[in-house]
């Protein structure tokens, strides 16, 4: 049986508000989170990401007020993700009507929390996002790439993509799964907000290391990128956000397109 493609809309918060940057800065205003995840439920969306984007830097917890508003207009899986770093943080917001909870900073710092969060919840709730971009040094250990010219590898960055933690990606993706996480929400900081496409040789590679469902995120900015992404990385969803924010296309014409070109998805 061939598994549908998933197409998962972000909604990045910030101030309450939905927000678009350009590698994780130069942040704009978007719209209103609770009219824009009732728009793309009616939409079609397989599934809604929230994240509160500055939740781990500024040292608190998800407003939970807007989860609660948000999991009240739609009909679609919800996953929520910004400040986790407790099992009590992830039940909150569990019981504000999410589905999933996605787990960054917190995962980084403590990875054990993975395993207790999986235990707690069951490995279907607990989504580890790994936030990664390409560092153009040759280390020993790490899994190096080239683009012809450089090489590099890719590096795990945490707190909304502000500091580096030295860690490789693909191993991290590795453990992540061994820990017990249920899916991977992968993010190219060099490709968010460029709209470029999909970093393809990030995608496969850590496709490519686990055993779980990885969601390709950063850089989307027309459906070919999405039919892109499905034809050269075995990824099972693929997030975007600008290409819905800002009405250049709707979900469900971005899901036709799909279908018409060979990519299976729910319509």
């Amino acid at each position: 049986m061939t598994l549908t493609k998933r197409i998962i809309p972000c909604l990045d918060i910030a101030n309450g508000r939905v927000v678009k940057g350009l590698h994780f800065s130069s942040i704009k205003d978007a719209g209103d989170p609770v009219s824009l995840a009732e728009k793309y439920s009616r939409e079609g969306a397989d599934e809604l990401v929230f994240l509160d984007i500055t939740a781990s830097e500024e040292r608190r917890e998800t407003i939970k007020v807007l989860v609660t508003k948000v999991a009240r207009v739609i009909d679609i899986p919800f996953t929520v993700g910004g400040g986790v770093n407790t099992l009590q943080n992830a039940r909150d917001i569990l019981l504000c009507g999410a589905d999933k909870v996605a787990i960054n900073t917190g995962a980084v710092k403590n990875p054990q929390i993975i395993t207790q969060l999986m235990q707690q919840f069951g490995r279907q709730c607990v989504v580890v996002a790994i936030d990664a971009k390409r560092n153009y040094t040759t280390e020993k250990g790490k899994n190096i790439f080239s683009d012809g010219n450089r090489q590099y590898w890719f590096e795990v960055f945490i707190y909304g993509g502000k500091y580096a933690t030295g860690f490789d990606a693909i191993k991290w993706a590795k453990k992540v799964d061994e820990l017990g996480a249920g899916e991977i929400l992968l993010t190219s900081i060099d490709r968010d907000g460029t709209k470029d496409g999909y970093d393809i040789k990030l995608t496969q590679a850590i496709v490519d290391a686990v055993a779980i469902p990885v969601i390709a995120s950063g850089g989307c900015g027309k459906p070919e990128h999405m039919l892109d992404v499905f034809k050269k990385s075995n990824v099972e969803a693929a997030l975007a956000a600008s290409i819905f924010h800002y009405e250049t296309h709707s979900v469900d014409r971005v899901k036709k397109y799909l279908k018409k070109n060979g990519i299976p998805v729910r319509l």
